[in-house]
């Protein structure tokens, strides 16, 4: 992808109408929703930043999500999802957040998640969170870029 997408681009569009900062909390797509938003001229207006929490620690350390909650529920759930989301807003300035986890592969990670299995959650200041699961078949960068493309729809239907 050279440069930005239609979707980001409506999407850093409906941020700037709505007067609203966005921030990412990322684990599998690893800093792609970030540079989806960044390719977009005019994203420095709406963008705060991205947590780019890959492994469980940077998830506790960073976002300072609860790691027995964590080991509960898992990396790859809706629970931890809404928590990663949730956290982008309180540690940001920004009006809305998005956060991806999921299981890119190649291989599993012991659990009784499949391959292809991504949470995607959005948090409005003042408002609910929304999870949303897929299940992508596909190659690992595949999965982490529809992981991304998905998180970008997913704000895009909260504003």
């Amino acid at each position: 992808m050279e440069g930005p997408d239609e979707r980001s681009a409506l999407l850093v569009e409906k941020l700037a109408a709505a007067s609203l900062m966005v921030a990412a909390a990322e684990s599998c797509s690893a800093g792609l929703v970030a540079d989806r938003i960044a390719r977009v001229p005019g994203a420095s207006q709406v963008f705060w930043g991205s947590f780019v929490s890959y492994m469980a620690d940077a998830k506790t350390l960073m976002l300072g999500l609860d790691r027995e909650k964590l080991g509960a529920y898992g990396p790859v759930s809706r629970e931890t999802a809404c928590s990663m989301a949730e956290a982008a807003l309180e540690k940001s300035g920004a009006g809305i957040a998005v956060a991806v986890t999921g299981l890119a592969g190649p291989g599993g990670d012991g659990t009784a998640v499949p391959v292809g299995t991504v949470w995607i959650a959005t948090a409005l200041r003042g408002g609910e969170t929304l999870a949303e699961v897929f299940h992508f078949k596909d190659s690992r960068n595949n999965i982490r870029n529809r992981a991304a493309a998905s998180a970008v729809e997913a704000l895009l239907k909260r504003l």
